[in-house]
């Protein structure tokens, strides 16, 4: 259903009276991945690596600065506002923070009514039974739609925003740290709720998080993202079993284990020095200046990612036959 190829979102920064331009921030450079239908492609990483603008770029809220956008096997790219309008009813958002993407001035039923007003999907009787069989779908009560935003809590907030996403039947969801801002108990409810969603309308998800127990639960693909490049891409049951970038291998590492055992047995690998800033970065390979295994080809080339074996993808001079 998706296909990136090459995607870059690149933002100018101003400064001074005038608004001079000062440096160009690659947030995204150069990131390509597939996404099938029905499918969970999970995207994580440090904060501030890419992760969110991708997703956004991908349902054009950000306009790519380069690469192409394929949805459905039709190239969106370069499509303007009225050309993207009929994709807009096809894709959707589920922003990360559950209390400033809900309108405070709007009651539920109008948030949730907002995009079948907008697409014009249907009007009285019927827009107001598909708005409470949302409401219901979600997990809140018919009683919740006359009510505002600040009378619900993280979790009840988050569901508002999951009805509206779902308001206009969509194929694609972006699901931006969906559940960072909540309670670990609520977190799980969230979770099934859309894996059961998934299961029951075919949706295909971007889901974009840190937390990599829960990338782990919900993703079929995932991509590990460093400093707005994809740094290995796998199966989520090969990536977790065989992990071949040193940055993918310190973060899992990282990762909490219920298990005491497995947690002594596995050894904790600590990168040092910073994350280099996007105005800036390094010269070949992002990651060299905090890897332990970097060799000089590490600074004088940018690697690429390839395939390793089927279906596993690693940007890495080290790693199969690179040099």
């Amino acid at each position: 259903m998706i296909e990136v190829t090459d995607l870059q979102k690149h933002f100018t920064l101003r400064r001074g009276l005038l608004g001079r331009r000062s440096a160009v921030l690659k947030a995204v450079d150069g990131v390509s991945f597939t996404i099938r239908e029905g499918r969970t492609f999970g995207l994580v990483g440090e904060s501030g690596c890419g992760k969110t603008t991708v997703g956004r770029t991908l349902i054009k809220l950000y306009e790519p600065t380069g690469g192409t956008i394929r949805f459905g096997g039709q190239d969106i790219t370069h499509l303007d506002a009225a050309g993207m309008f009929p994709f807009r009813k096809q894709m959707q958002m589920i922003f990360q923070d559950p209390y400033s993407s809900l309108d405070p001035r709007m009651t539920v039923a109008e948030i949730i009514g907002e995009p079948l007003d907008v697409h014009r999907i249907c009007r009285g009787q019927d827009r107001l039974d598909r708005i409470r069989e949302l409401i219901a779908r979600v997990g809140l009560k018919r009683e919740h739609l006359g009510r505002y935003p600040h009378e619900f809590s993280g979790g009840q907030r988050q569901r508002i925003g999951i009805a509206r996403a779902l308001a206009v039947e969509p194929r694609f969801i972006v699901c931006d740290e969906a559940i960072s801002a909540l309670d670990v108990s609520i977190q799980a409810q969230i979770i099934n709720m859309l894996e059961d969603l998934q299961e029951k309308f075919g949706l295909t998800y971007l889901f974009v998080s840190h937390d990599l127990s829960v990338v782990k639960h919900i993703s079929h693909e995932v991509g590990v993202m460093y400093l707005g490049s994809l740094v290995e891409c796998a199966e989520r049951d090969e990536l977790f079993r065989n992990m071949q970038h040193p940055y993918t291998q310190s973060l899992i590492s990282a990762s909490p284990v219920a298990d005491p055992d497995a947690a002594v047995a596995r050894r904790r690998i600590i990168l040092q020095g910073d994350v280099p800033s996007p105005v800036n970065p390094p010269s070949g390979c992002a990651f060299r200046t905090r890897c332990p295994l970097a060799k000089p080809i590490c600074a004088q080339e940018r690697p690429r990612i390839r395939e390793i074996s089927p279906s596993h993808r690693v940007a890495c001079h080290l790693i199969g036959d690179a040099p």
